[in-house]
């Protein structure tokens, strides 16, 4: 079993900044891929940012160029810097891995960002 620990997340002002971590445990092997989806209320969850165990990204085109998805081998934690916040950007934003083709899920965490 996985288990994923979300870090970050709060109020922050449009045009500024704010950092989550995600920090995994559990029996993972080491070909994997950890990311971030985010949900708002009344919309779909949609992707963020993926990042593979090789180092390559994915981000979604509302992202693209102000969020940067990054990770800690070390500590199996994966890191999502988010810079010039837009109002659009307030969601529920969860941690995910996915690990010999089985999803895993973190609890989830606040974003907003006030205009």
């Amino acid at each position: 079993q996985v288990q994923l620990v979300e870090s970050g997340g709060g109020l922050v002002q449009a045009g500024g900044f704010q950092r989550l971590s995600c920090a995994a445990s559990g029996s993972i092997f080491s070909i994997h891929t950890m990311g971030w989806f985010r949900q708002a209320p009344g919309k779909q969850r949609e992707l963020v940012a993926v990042i593979t165990s090789g180092g390559s990204t994915n981000y979604g085109d509302s992202v693209k160029g102000r969020f940067t998805i990054s990770r800690d081998k070390a500590k199996n934690t994966v890191l999502l810097q988010m810079n010039s916040l837009k109002p659009e950007d307030t969601a529920v934003y969860y941690c995910y891995l996915i690990n010999l083709d089985r999803r895993y899920w973190g609890q989830g965490t606040q974003v907003t960002v006030s205009s």
